[in-house]
C-alpha cells in the first residue's frame, strides 16, 4: 500500500476539474449527494426525530440538496435549513430542492427554536472558505455544536480551513466527516483532530492516476509495510550502526536516556550517551547496554543525535554541536540543538549550505517560531507551511511535532501523519522520538522514511498504550518507548 495522497485546495481544484471531464455533467455532485445520504442514513438514530440538512450557498450546500432529495426518497423525515436564502447556484443542486419541495420536503430559513434533529448533516462550508465566520453563519455553528446529536460534514466541517487546520473563528465539531475525491490537509492537523471527528473518504469514483505526482501524504501504519526490512539471520550488532546521543547535561540526564533507551529498543546495533563536560553516571541502571561515552566518542557514530538535555552551556552549544555539524554523518537535531542554531547565526549558515550528509530537525511549534524568526501563533496558524519553510532553508528533513505531526522535505514534498494522541503531551516524549529517527538511520534507512517511519511509530505506540487503558492522562515517554519497539517487530 501507498501513502495516501493530501491535497491542498489548489491541487484539489486541479484534480477536480480533471475528473469532471471524464464523467457526466453534474454527476460529480449527484454522486457525492448520494454518498452524504448514505452515511446520514447509517447515522441517523431510529427515534423518528428529523434529519436537519443545512445547506450553504457554495458547492457543499448543493451537495446537500441532492442529500436532502435522496434522503427523503428513502423515507426519512428531513428538515432543509436553508442558510443561503436564495435558489442553488449548480443545475444538479436546483434539480434535487425542487424534486425535495415537490415531494412536500419542508425548508426553515432559522432553526425552529423547537427542532430537537436526531441528526444534523453540515453542508454551510466547504474548503472554499476564506474568511473567519461570524454573525448569523458562527450563531448557525455555535447552534449545530449545541444540537445534542450526531453530526455529519460533508467534505470537512464548516469553518474549518482545508489546508492548515486552523479554526476560522468558529467551526463545526463533527461525529463524522465524509470527504471527496481526496484528504485534505486541513482534516489531519492543527485544530482538527478536535473537529473532524471520524474520518471517510469517498473518491466519488475517480480513478488514482489523477492523484499521481502528489506531492503531500498522509501517514498511516497500513503503508509501512515493508519499509524497514526483516533482519537476515546472518546479522551481528555492527549491522545495524551505531548511535550517539549528545546532551544531558547536569539537571536533564533524562532527556538524553530517555532518547538513548529509544534508540536500543528501535533496534540500533549499539547506542553512546555522550554527556558534554563528561557523564553524571557510570551506567544507565534500566539499561545497561548502553554505553556512556565522551563527547569525542560520539564523532565517530553512524548516527549522532544532539540536543536531549544539551542545555544552554558551552559545553554543548560552542564546542561539542559545531563540531556535530560538521560531521560528514546523518545528524538529528533536537530541543536544546535547535535552540542554540536559532540563536547562532554561523551555526545556521553551516547547518544550511555546509552539510553533505542528511540533517533532520525536530522542533516543536516554539521551537520552529525561534529558527523562523517568527511566533508560536504564526506557526500553528499554517504549520504546513512553517514545516516546508524550515525543510527548504535548512536543507533539512523536518518534523513540526504536535497534533497532526507535519513531515516537511527539502524538495517541497510532505506527510502528514495521523497517529498519536494527547499522552505524547508530556516531558520526554520527544527524546524517544530523537532516539527512534537516530535508530531508523542507523539501520539504513534514507533520512525522509526514517523520519517519517520514526513519527508514525511514535504515534501509533501512544495509541497503543491508550486502547489499553494506560493513558492518554499519565502516559509516560519511557511506556511509549517500549510499545515502540512491540509495533516494530510487528511491522517488520
Amino acid at each position: 500500500m501507498t501513502l495516501p495522497p493530501l491535497l491542498d485546495t489548489r491541487s484539489l481544484r486541479d484534480v477536480e476539474r480533471r475528473g469532471a471531464e471524464l464523467v457526466a455533467p453534474g454527476s460529480l455532485m449527484d454522486r457525492a449527494g448520494l454518498a452524504v445520504a448514505r452515511a446520514a442514513s447509517a447515522m441517523a438514530p431510529d427515534t423518528g426525530a428529523p434529519i436537519l440538512v443545512v445547506a450553504g450557498p457554495g458547492n457543499n450546500g448543493g451537495d446537500a440538496w441532492v442529500a436532502a432529495a435522496e434522503l427523503q426518497d428513502r423515507f426519512h423525515r428531513v428538515i432543509v435549513h436553508d442558510a443561503a436564502g436564495t435558489a442553488p447556484r449548480a443545475p444538479e443542486a436546483r434539480a434535487a430542492a425542487a424534486r425535495f419541495l415537490a415531494a412536500g420536503g419542508r425548508t426553515v430559513p432559522e432553526w425552529p427554536r423547537s427542532l430537537a434533529p436526531g441528526l444534523v448533516v453540515d453542508g454551510l462550508f466547504g474548503i472554499g472558505l476564506a474568511r473567519d465566520l461570524e454573525g448569523a453563519h458562527a450563531a448557525l455553528v455555535r447552534r449545530i455544536n449545541a444540537a445534542r446529536c450526531a453530526v455529519l460534514s460533508i467534505d470537512i466541517p464548516s469553518g474549518l480551513d482545508s489546508d492548515t487546520g486552523r479554526v476560522r473563528g468558529i467551526a463545526v465539531r463533527a461525529t463524522r466527516t465524509l470527504t471527496f475525491i481526496a484528504r485534505k490537509p486541513g482534516l489531519h492537523t492543527g485544530d482538527a483532530p478536535d473537529h473532524a471527528g471520524e474520518i471517510a473518504l469517498d473518491t466519488l469514483g475517480l480513478p488514482d492516476s489523477l492523484f499521481a505526482g502528489a506531492r503531500g501524504s498522509l501517514l498511516v501504519p497500513e503503508a509501512l509495510a515493508g519499509w524497514l526490512p526483516r533482519r537476515p539471520r546472518n546479522s551481528h550488532k555492527g549491522s545495524f550502526g551505531t548511535v550517539a546521543i549528545v546532551g544531558g547535561t547536569a539537571g536533564m540526564t533524562g532527556a538524553a536516556l530517555l532518547a538513548g533507551r529509544a534508540s536500543l529498543l528501535a533496534g540500533a546495533g549499539k547506542t553512546f550517551v555522550c554527556v558534554p563536560g563528561g557523564p553524571g553516571l557510570g551506567v544507565d541502571p534500566l539499561h545497561p547496554e548502553l554505553m556512556l561515552r565522551t563527547v569525542e566518542d560520539a564523532l565517530s557514530a553512524d548516527v549522532v543525535v544532539a540536543g536531549p538535555g544539551g542545555g544552554a552551556g558551552e559545553a554543548f552549544t560552542r564546542h561539542a554541536l559545531p563540531s556535530i555539524v560538521a560531521l560528514p554523518r546523518p545528524v538529528v537535531l533536537d530541543a536544546d540543538a535547535l535552540n542554540a542554531l536559532a540563536a547562532n547565526d554561523v551555526l545556521k549558515a553551516q547547518v544550511a549550505t555546509g552539510r553533505s550528509a542528511p540533517t533532520i530537525l525536530t522542533p516543536h511549534p516554539a521551537e520552529a517560531a525561534r529558527l523562523l524568526g517568527s511566533s508560536t501563533a504564526s506557526v500553528q496558524d499554517d504549520r504546513l507551511a512553517a514545516a516546508l519553510a524550515l525543510a527548504s532553508r535548512f536543507r533539512a528533513e523536518v518534523v513540526l511535532k504536535g497534533a497532526g505531526s507535519v513531515c516537511a522535505s527539502p524538495d517541497g514534498t510532505w506527510a502528514i501523519n495521523a497517529t498519536g494522541n494527547p499522552g505524547l503531551a508530556s516531558g520526554g516524549t520527544g527524546d524517544v522520538l530523537a532516539g527512534l529517527v537516530g535508530a531508523l538511520l542507523a539501520q539504513g534507512l534514507a533520512a525522509p522514511a526514517a523520519l517519517r517511519y520514526a513519527v508514525c511509530l511514535h504515534g501509533a505506540a501512544a495509541d497503543a498504550c491508550v486502547a489499553r487503558g494506560d493513558g492518554p492522562i499519565g502516559l509516560t515517554a519511557s511506556e511509549v518507548a517500549l510499545e515502540a519497539r512491540r509495533l516494530l517487530n510487528r511491522w517488520t
